[in-house]
């Protein structure tokens, strides 16, 4: 059998997630490591944190594939007193590469935004007609739904711990627009096309209110419930792709939101 290398991995995420994809600002691609090393167990995450360090050690992973990146703005030094420095250390001490698939995977087809949409049971899924690629996916639900229903939808096929409503109105729900992460940018987007509900996470209080003033209910699912689906998705992709090689993939099930409700 060929052997598998991290390039080999790198050329696969990179034909699912193109890098031209990517915004300007963002990091992606091989972050730490060799790209000739050879891969035998990859471990897929969303972040790149210290138990997912530990899990991916444990495993015998000579390979993390994460959707944020470990590296994001410019680094003017590597401290073993900082948690980044330290990341990146264990990660070199245990022999362990680190790609990373961040916007390219949110805006592709079939990458973070689909998984959502696919998640939350819309059907007719496109990207808005003015555009080639996108955050956005805008969808229509089987069903016409209030936004309280809607609420509750989102909660449930996300597996959230809870959601937040912002509630624009008496209004049926049926076109849904969405953007997973750090989205509420795209919320006025998706009602100049049509939709009555938007889904994403980190809403601040002034989007929320221009979302009412502009009748378009929000569902504020946090960033992590809304992108961790890709996960699993990211992993099934490899496994594909990666099938003719002596490769194992396992995917993050342990990791947890940063928020919690008290």
């Amino acid at each position: 059998m060929k052997t598998c290398t991290v390039q080999t991995v790198l050329s696969a995420v990179n034909q699912l997630a193109p890098k031209r994809f990517a915004e300007d600002w963002d990091n992606v691609g091989l972050l730490v490591g060799d790209r000739n090393a050879a891969v035998t167990k990859i471990f897929v995450c969303l972040d790149v944190r210290d138990e997912n360090i530990s899990q991916a050690i444990d495993l015998g992973a000579q390979l993390i594939v994460s959707h944020h990146p470990l590296i994001f703005r410019k680094m003017s030094d590597v401290r073993l007193d900082k948690p980044l420095g330290r990341h990146i250390a264990r990660l070199i001490k245990s022999d362990i590469a680190v790609i990373a698939a961040h916007t390219n995977l949110d805006k592709t087809s079939g990458g973070v935004n689909d998984v959502l949409a696919n998640q939350l049971g819309l059907v007719d899924v496109k990207i808005p007609d003015d555009e080639e690629i996108s955050f956005v996916r805008l969808g229509r639900l089987p069903m016409p739904m209030t936004a309280a229903d809607f609420a509750r939808h989102v909660k449930k096929s996300l597996n959230a711990p809870t959601v937040r409503l912002v509630d624009a109105g008496d209004f049926m729900i049926e076109r849904v627009g969405l953007c997973s992460g750090a989205g509420a940018e795209f919320i006025l987007n998706a009602q100049f096309h049509g939709a009555q509900a938007f889904v994403t996470g980190d809403v601040k209080y002034h989007e929320a209110q221009a979302a009412v003033e502009n009748k378009i209910h929000v569902v504020d699912a946090g960033h992590f419930a809304t992108e961790f689906p890709i996960v699993r998705v990211l992993a099934e992709y490899l496994r594909d792709e990666l099938k003719k090689f002596p490769v194992e993939v396992v995917e993050d099930t342990q990791s947890k939101d940063f928020f919690a409700t008290v």
